[in-house]
């Protein structure tokens, strides 16, 4: 069908895609872009894998500037994508060089990492928010994918799959960990997502949005951000020791314990106006955001 994503079933259908030899194993491998023989028009609609892809661009395009001291790392980059998503074959690999991995879940299926494997969030990030390398983390990482790529070519015994499987939890570990060092480094520009998202949740509370909209979700706040949902919660993870759905739910608290101490609203009526169905889900929060019921918030504000 036209203006349809191509979808890839196996590995070996996006080597021949790509003009490369088919795969060593048919569930795993390490395409080379500097390889690759394809035009991107072919997949302008945009591609949907079957499998886990993990890439490593040496020309990462786009790189992050703010103000006049905070530059990123320029040593290449690496971005993450998980079964199903839908990536745009031109921008996702014509305009760099530099290799895949590319991992079936089959090949995974057998061991804790098929499991494991769902607790890495960067394979929930979009494209703009990929890790970006410093010259030690690029040859770390170069490091890993060569043991890949040796393995694949000199060893395939009983021992393989195992050695394989040691391998891609060391890559993501040590993306994990650079995941984290990103956070640090782009401090200057994560408090700045962290003062934006104080902002709109300021505005949608005070102008009483949840009268129309109901409470803020965390997709929605991630989406007024521009980031996706697991990047705003890592983010803030690094930042507050929060996920967003509990920094959302500090604000509404927040902003309950003032409608409550102005005294103007029913405990009914508060619940509403900060967009709760039923104001039992609402006692139910604030209980557990502060021991106190909103009855006994009262009472001991008033006593004060």
């Amino acid at each position: 069908m036209k203006n349809q994503p191509k979808i890839f079933h196996s590995i070996s259908e996006l080597h021949k895609a790509m003009g490369q030899p088919k795969p060593m194993h048919p569930l795993i491998s390490i395409l080379n872009y500097g390889e690759a023989v394809f035009d991107p028009k072919d997949f302008e609609n945009g591609i949907i894998l079957d499998f886990y892809k993990i890439s490593f661009k040496t020309h990462f395009s786009g790189k992050l500037r703010y103000g006049h001291g905070f530059y990123d790392f320029e040593e290449g980059g690496m971005s993450f994508v998980s079964p199903g998503q839908i990536l745009k074959m031109q921008e996702e690999e014509a305009d760099y060089s530099g290799m895949s991995l590319n991992i079936h879940p089959d090949f995974i299926r057998p061991y804790t990492l098929n499991a494991n494997i769902k607790k890495y969030g960067f394979f929930s990030y979009t494209a703009s928010e990929a890790l970006y390398l410093s010259e030690n983390e690029k040859e770390t990482i170069l490091g890993v994918f060569a043991n890949i790529q040796n393995e694949l070519k000199e060893r395939i015994d009983t021992f393989s799959q195992d050695v394989l499987i040691s391998q891609i939890e060391l890559l993501l570990n040590y993306s994990n960990r650079f995941y984290n060092r990103q956070f640090i480094t782009r401090k200057a520009v994560n408090n700045d997502v962290l003062s934006k998202l104080e902002i709109l949740l300021e505005d949608y509370f005070n102008n009483e949005k949840t009268l129309e909209n109901g409470l803020p979700t965390v997709q929605f706040v991630a989406d007024e951000l521009g980031l996706s949902a697991r990047y705003l919660s890592d983010l803030l993870r690094n930042l507050s020791g929060q996920n967003t759905q509990q920094f959302i739910h500090d604000k509404l608290i927040e902003k309950a314990k003032d409608y409550i101490m102005k005294g103007t609203f029913s405990m009914s009526e508060i619940a509403y106006k900060l967009g709760f169905e039923h104001p039992q889900s609402f006692n139910k929060l604030f209980k557990k955001k502060t021991n106190l019921s909103p009855i006994a918030f009262q009472e001991q504000f008033n006593k004060n």
